[in-house]
């Protein structure tokens, strides 16, 4: 089961790069186009920093904090996925999130943001933020819903 997960992983990653090639293929920096007018735009920004460019150009910590996170989530698949389903997936979720921007800061130092929502004022995001977003809510509603002896069964 555990190379499932690795493979959901893997995909989304692919589908977060093909995204932000395409938008740096077509889009200049800055610059725009509606997909749905009124909803949602692609922008093409090059963020260095994380969520809301928060600690912006600091790429050693990032790379520190991301390596060790993408260790953690993978350990927790292997020795405790096997117990369920939706933690399998939030933490597949997260590790594509972590990878996708990882790539990005490694390769090009900083991360290509794209998608932005016209009919409401929030950040510019790309395909691994949203994995990030959903696996961590999906881990966290997990963890909210799970009985105490989850974690021992996964040491068995």
């Amino acid at each position: 089961m555990f190379l499932i997960y690795l493979a959901i992983s893997a995909v989304l990653v692919a589908i977060d790069q093909w995204t932000k090639y395409l938008v740096v293929q077509n889009i200049t920096i800055g610059g725009t186009k509606e997909l749905w007018p009124g909803i949602v735009s692609l922008t093409h920004l090059q963020n260095s920093g994380a969520a809301w460019s928060l600690l912006e150009g600091k790429m050693i910590f990032f790379a520190i904090v991301t390596t060790i996170a993408l260790v953690a989530m993978i350990y927790f698949l292997v020795i405790y996925g096997k117990n369920s389903i939706w933690f399998s997936l939030g933490l597949s979720l997260m590790i594509a999130g972590a990878l996708g921007n990882f790539i990005d800061r490694m390769r090009l130092g900083y991360v290509v943001d794209m998608i932005r929502l016209d009919f409401f004022n929030f950040p510019i995001f790309n395909v691994a933020d949203m994995c990030l977003t959903v696996g961590v809510a999906v881990v966290f509603i997990f963890i909210l819903r799970i009985d105490d002896d989850f974690f021992k069964r996964g040491k068995k």
